[in-house]
């Protein structure tokens, strides 16, 4: 396998970026990142250096601006495009992620160039999923947009490390009519992990 974040066999300078992606959802799901590993032809060994690489870059005290660090790593982006965000625009960075060919990785850039977004989205003109009920929300199967749109309202809630971030909302199981019960997912690089059901409290 080769693609722009990488291959393999070389484990080239810059080292493939899916495997930062990876380290850090392994705290969620480490079956799934094994998986993932032996699909792309990767040790966790290989993933650990990648991301202490990473680590490195981001901590230096030369580094490189953070949307020339992206480069520098993923090489040119497959689009550019002018994206707005409330009354400012900023230019959208996408690259494409091997593990996954119906996400992209997106790197919003404001002006001046600082970075405001570092996540996964869908690729233009790809299918996201059906989701309806709590049963629909699988760990890896869809992006933070794509929750808030299907379970609008949700609110925002402070991610428990960087890099991650937290819904909360409504959602019914299975057939069950809506609203539901009150629902938090935790997504990683901007994709799903988890969603935790919350109980009301005992009185």
């Amino acid at each position: 396998m080769s693609s722009a974040l990488g291959a393999p066999d070389a484990f080239p300078a810059p080292f493939p970026f899916i495997l930062v992606l990876l380290r850090r959802m392994a705290d969620h799901h480490p079956a799934l990142v094994e998986d993932a590993l032996r699909e792309l032809g990767f040790s966790r060994a290989q993933m650990r250096e990648a991301n202490k690489r990473w680590q490195a870059m981001q901590r230096s005290p030369r580094r490189r601006a953070a949307a020339a660090r992206y480069q520098s790593v993923l090489g040119p982006p497959e689009t550019v495009t002018t994206h707005r965000v409330g009354d400012l625009s900023c230019e959208a960075l996408r690259w494409p992620v091997p593990l996954w060919p119906d996400l992209r990785f997106e790197v919003l850039v404001a002006p001046g160039g600082a970075v405001w977004h570092e996540w996964l989205v869908r690729a233009p003109g790809a299918a996201g999923p059906v989701l309806r009920t709590a049963a629909d929300l699988q760990p890896w199967s869809c992006t933070v947009d794509e929750v808030a749109r299907a379970f609008a309202p949700v609110r925002p809630m402070e991610g428990t490390a960087p890099t991650r971030w937290r819904l909360a909302f409504t959602a019914p199981d299975g057939d069950a009519e809506p609203p539901g019960l009150p629902r938090v997912a935790e997504f990683t690089w901007g994709l799903l992990q988890r969603v935790e059901t919350v109980r009301p409290a005992s009185p």
